[in-house]
């Protein structure tokens, strides 16, 4: 491998959308290699991820790290001279973990329902997705960042969502603006950042895209 770091991806993952947003945000080098993670796995994802066979994967040095949470902490850690993504202080460090497992746990599978159900599964689904993003704007509360005054980890774990936004709203059939305006402020002032807007989609391609997924497991 000629590149000292690689990324295996594919575009619509918000998983890897945030380690790419890592790599970016400390002026990283690296090769970016793109996955077909639905027909056509590759040798060399198999071979780094031999147990959940998924990306996205980081290599460095010809050595795997996966996950993504794990993976924005190791970039973190290897990049350290500059722009920390988690706090120094024990406890703020904690929160930030806490809130970057409460993403992983809830909006992810939540998300999902929104175009993958249908009827008072939906509905329910809906309502409860609309109810996390606005207990996320509570701890956004009056901060530009989740970090504070500085974009930071859970900024980074959260974003790649927000070019979903339109997705979810379309097959799911509600609004998340009037209930999250903060929300999404936070979400436009983001991609103003050259990192995230490298590594997010268009949200209508992302669209097209969860509407192949529908075809794709008979979703009407």
């Amino acid at each position: 491998m000629a590149a000292e770091v690689i990324l295996l991806g594919f575009w619509p993952s918000m998983f890897g959308m945030r380690t790419m947003i890592a790599l970016e945000e400390k002026g990283v080098k690296y090769e970016y290699r793109e996955e077909d993670v639905i027909n056509n796995k590759s040798p060399l994802l198999l071979e780094m991820n031999p147990i959940h066979k998924t990306i996205p994967v980081l290599i460095h040095n010809g050595k795997p790290v996966l996950e993504s949470l794990i993976q924005i902490q190791y970039i973190d850690e290897v990049w350290s001279d500059n722009n920390s993504f988690l706090p120094s202080d024990p406890y703020h460090r904690a929160q930030a973990l806490f809130w970057a497992d409460f993403i992983d746990k809830k909006l992810y599978v939540c998300g999902r329902k929104t175009w993958a159900t249908k009827g008072e599964e939906l509905e329910a689904a809906n309502k409860e997705f609309i109810e996390i993003l606005k207990t996320l704007q509570c701890e956004l509360g009056e901060k530009p960042y989740f970090g504070g005054d500085k974009f930071g980890f859970v900024d980074i774990v959260l974003i790649g969502f927000y070019s979903w936004f339109p997705a979810y709203q379309k097959f799911g059939n509600f609004s998340i603006e009037p209930e999250c305006l903060k929300l999404i402020a936070w979400g436009k002032r983001c991609m103003q950042r050259e990192s995230v807007a490298k590594a997010l989609p268009d949200s209508e391609k992302v669209v097209g895209y969860v509407l192949q997924l529908k075809k794709l497991y008979g979703i009407e």
